[in-house]
């Protein structure tokens, strides 16, 4: 189960903003992703840029795209 924890960079080092219960001298796979500031707008570059690598795909897109797209029935049911 994944956490989001908010932290703020020094230049060094991210340090969270409030407790975090982590195993001490465990290896953790972390995600950065910038806060956007209340008032601070992003443009749909900016939008996209920031979804880069966030989507998990299937590794069948190209071949079943009809199938994700328009709900027509995947080559593989077709096949029986």
């Amino acid at each position: 189960m994944g956490k989001t924890v908010t932290a703020l960079y020094d230049g060094q080092a991210l340090r969270p903003e409030g407790p975090v219960d982590l195993k001490p001298n465990a290896r953790y796979r972390v995600t950065i992703e910038r806060e956007v500031p209340e008032g601070e707008t992003q443009d749909a570059w900016d939008v996209l840029q920031d979804l880069t690598g966030a989507l998990r795909e299937s590794s069948n897109w190209a071949t079943e795209h009809d199938h994700y797209l328009y709900g027509t029935p995947s080559r593989k049911e077709g096949a029986a």
